[in-house]
């Protein structure tokens, strides 16, 4: 189904992993389309709970093709607009995706790979993971992937890595935000990933769909009236559904509740 990515879903796990190592998984506008197609169906497919952003090969994703580049370098504006709202729409659909999702990170994240492990809701790289912002070297900006890095970092940070476009450490990454955490290779890398996983399929899928619309509508606002409101409704609402009513029995009744495997 797929030229530029290998796609899989096994317990309850969704895997999408970037499959281009010749070109370090640079993106592309056929990357683009696919990683935007499986994440769609990944989030509609009730079977995944979970979703894994991997790639293969030396890197994770060393930001947009050099081929891809030469040939919008062609383009009319009409087309570099059509081609820039399809890379900020993917990177929309993973950061809206209702189920948790995971940056599984290896070697060079640099420009939109980078806007990539940022949509992510947890990141884990390998020590010798690097990242870099590296737009303004080639007289561009990291626009669509700015809302996703910005959040993830914060503006003091932004403003120094994108201006500067300098490499930084995955040691840098997990103490400015970027990452959550830092393993030594690649098998410890798995392990970690698979901890959180583990840790995930414990929870509601709803809830934690719903956890991540909240975290949405209450980010960066100011505590008014309205966002009190709103809070208290959507917890109502939570005591109120089948997960809700099935995880309070659960607990009183020393079960587990039946999203999580019996046995």
């Amino acid at each position: 189904m797929y030229n530029n990515i290998l796609t899989e879903i096994d317990a309850g796990v969704g895997i999408i992993t970037l499959n281009r190592p010749e070109r370090h998984n640079a993106f592309d506008d056929a990357l683009i389309g696919e990683l935007s197609a499986a994440i769609d169906l990944m989030a509609a497919e009730p079977a995944v709970r979970v979703l894994v952003i991997s790639s293969t090969g030396k890197s994770f994703c060393a930001g947009a093709d050099l081929n891809w580049m030469k040939r919008a370098a062609a383009y009319s504006s009409e087309e570099n607009l059509r081609d820039s709202r399809a890379l900020a729409e993917m990177l929309r659909t993973l950061a809206q995706c209702p189920k948790p999702t995971i940056a599984r990170v290896q070697g060079a994240a640099y420009g939109g790979g980078v806007g990539l492990v940022a949509c992510c809701d947890v990141a884990i790289a390998t020590f010798d993971a690097e990242f870099s912002l590296t737009e303004v070297k080639l007289g561009l900006i990291p626009a669509v992937i700015s809302p996703h890095v910005v959040a993830a970092i914060g503006e003091r940070y932004a403003r120094r890595y994108m201006l500067t476009a300098e490499r930084f450490s995955a040691a840098e990454a997990y103490r400015i935000g970027l990452l959550h955490e830092m393993v030594a290779d690649h098998a410890a890398l798995d392990e970690a990933v698979g901890e959180i996983v583990d840790t995930l399929l414990k929870n509601a899928p709803g809830a934690m769909a719903e956890c991540k619309a909240l975290i949405a509508a209450v980010a960066w606002k100011p505590l008014s009236p309205e966002v009190v409101e709103d809070t208290a409704q959507r917890i109502t609402r939570m005591r109120a559904s089948r997960e809700g009513r099935e995880g309070m029995s659960a607990f009183l009744e020393k079960r587990k509740p039946s999203w999580i495997a019996q046995g």
